[in-house]
């Protein structure tokens, strides 16, 4: 018998989501056979069997949010009696029938009967509410709920004075937590019946002081993802979670009295604050003629008029706009004909749109592109096809050549070798060259290859066949999207002739590698003469961060780029 665990699927990664079991109780499973499919913040991981047997048990269900370490699963002997994999509860407000029923009841703030949190210490506390008044049950001697009811009496009786939550209506039973809605005391966290969140997500609602139930979630079961946070954010409707919480006391007090308006702050002010200086004018009758005060009098009226104006702290209204924050803006409504076809978006593609959507609004892009001429590199392409194929199992293409060319040139300009801090540019000494993978065209990842810079063609080639490979099947760690200083999108495989990348925060540049194509040049001898020749001709299109350097800087980077890739001996280099 082996218990299958949640594995630590990268060093900053501590939870996620099951979002597919490839196996059922009853199944058997082979050693390394893929089990489950586990989603975390990164990227989507499918996880083998360690050991080959009987699925007898799941613990945790699709869409369930588990720790690393947590129990999800149990492999035993094929005779061995499997149990069913667990349905989710549904939330549960109170329960239907309880060994002690109502009469439990939470104690005012203060009294020494109850332990505050809104439980009376009774030692069956699944089931309690507020008991309605006038229905309360006599309560056991010795009792915490005898000690509680000291304090909160009910609306028949006329021994002792009714506290004041007597008087409240009863608040509904969803307003206490249960046993099965225990709150979360955590802030940015969600409650066991909230929609489920990651470590990043209770963060970023930590952070920016969101209520995570004024958020409607877009991921798995309800649950609300980075994306979801983040376009609250954007939006400006920041639904700051202190104004609207409420203890389940507060939320069944009536409402307090409005203030009423202050009169004399509006248009009032103006006509009653001359009636002031009116009243002393009976006695100084003779001296209202002989001082020019007749036609100050209004004037000082008029200067204490603008402070009430401006005054107008009705603009204390305001505190009633963190009411607006209520309203969690959405996109567009987009009108669905019967013929449409709605596809919901994966969980890649949510957060490759995520993360363009930031980086464009982070930095300020700008690109430069120069034309290469890549002769030299195809011919030795062309000398090695056949036997390069042979020793390495994989095809020799222009992205090797151009990832060498690009990591020798970043020893030079190091300053494209960096992440923007905000107020200051960390320049990386190792090259972790970041390569972008097309998932099947759904969605988009930038697995990182570490230490570049020690590397030469060949090794190169190979570690971006692999890193490829193994994003495309599911098969890269957290770990290996992290860490990347810059980053080669290659979208030349489909013939393009300059794309405008986006950059891949926090780097600060982004090299797009376009379609090589046979063209006319022309050519000099060492002689001087020139002439037209056919050779093979391509874009690189660079995207960079201007907050972090100037134009200067990145074409002069890019230059020497070019002439790496079309002076250096690339026959040498690959043999």
């Amino acid at each position: 018998m082996a218990d299958v665990t949640m594995p630590q699927l990268g060093e900053t990664v501590t939870e996620g989501t099951i979002t597919r079991w490839f196996k059922q109780v009853g199944d058997h499973v082979g050693m390394d056979e893929i089990l489950f499919e586990i989603s975390t913040d990164k990227v989507d991981s499918e996880v083998p069997s360690p050991v080959a047997g009987t699925l007898t048990e799941i613990f945790a269900g699709e869409g369930d949010l588990v720790e690393v370490g947590q129990v999800l699963a149990r492999i035993g002997d094929p005779a061995a009696a499997p149990v069913a994999a667990p349905q989710p509860a549904e939330p549960q407000t109170a329960p239907a029938s309880a060994p002690e029923p109502a009469g439990q009841v939470v104690s005012e703030p203060g009294s020494g009967g109850a332990p505050q949190g809104g439980f009376a210490s009774a030692p069956e506390p699944a089931g309690q509410v507020v008991s309605e008044p006038g229905h309360e049950p006599a309560p056991r001697p010795g009792s915490a709920t005898a000690a509680a009811t000291t304090f909160v009496q009910t609306a028949d009786s006329a021994d002792a004075p009714a506290s004041p939550t007597s008087s409240l209506p009863a608040p509904p039973a969803q307003t206490l937590p249960t046993a099965h809605t225990r709150a979360d005391p955590r802030p940015g966290r969600a409650s066991s019946t909230s929609p489920l969140m990651s470590p990043v997500v209770r963060r970023l609602l930590a952070d920016n002081g969101l209520d995570a139930s004024m958020i409607a979630g877009t991921g798995i079961g309800g649950r609300i993802t980075r994306s979801d946070v983040e376009a609250v954010i954007r939006s400006g409707t920041t639904a700051h979670s202190a104004p609207q919480a409420q203890s389940p006391r507060e939320s069944s007090m009536p409402p307090p009295p409005a203030r009423p308006p202050a009169a004399p702050v509006s248009g009032p002010t103006a006509p009653l604050a001359p009636a002031a200086p009116l009243t002393p004018a009976g006695p100084l009758a003779p001296a209202a003629p002989l001082t020019p005060a007749g036609p100050l009098t209004p004037a000082a009226p008029t200067t204490p008029a603008a402070p009430t104006t401006t005054a107008a702290p009705l603009a204390p209204a305001a505190p009633t706009t963190p009411a607006a924050p209520a309203v969690v803006s959405s996109a567009p409504s987009i009108e669905v004909a019967a013929r449409d076809k709605v596809v919901p978006l994966n969980n890649i593609r949510k957060r490759t749109a995520q993360h363009m959507v930031m980086s464009k609004s982070a930095s300020p892009h700008v690109l430069t592109a120069m034309e290469i001429d890549y002769e030299g590199v195809e011919k030795v392409r062309r000398a090695l096809k056949s036997g390069w194929r042979a020793e390495e199992g994989f095809s020799l293409t222009y992205l090797p050549f151009i990832a060498r060319a690009v990591v020798d040139a970043l020893r030079e300009y190091p300053h494209l070798n960096a992440s923007f801090g905000g107020d200051h540019l960390v320049v990386h000494d190792e090259v972790n060259l970041a390569i972008a993978v097309d998932i099947d065209f759904n969605g988009l990842l930038a697995p990182v290859i570490k230490g570049t810079e020690g590397k030469r063609l060949r090794q190169i080639a190979r570690d971006i066949v692999d890193v490829a490979a193994r994003a495309r099947s599911k098969q890269l760690m957290p770990d290996e999207l992290s860490g990347g200083t810059f980053t080669l999108t290659n979208a030349g495989q489909y013939g393009t002739m300059m794309q405008f990348p986006i950059i891949n925060q926090p780097q600060v540049a982004i090299l797009s590698t376009d379609g090589v194509t046979r063209k006319p040049v022309v050519v000099t001898d060492s002689y001087g003469n020139e002439s037209i020749a056919i050779h093979s001709v391509g874009v690189l299109a660079m995207a960079w961060d201007h907050r972090a350097f100037d134009g200067a800087y990145a074409a002069a980077f890019l230059h020497r780029v070019k002439e790496i890739i079309e002076t250096r001996d690339w026959e040498a280099e690959v043999r």
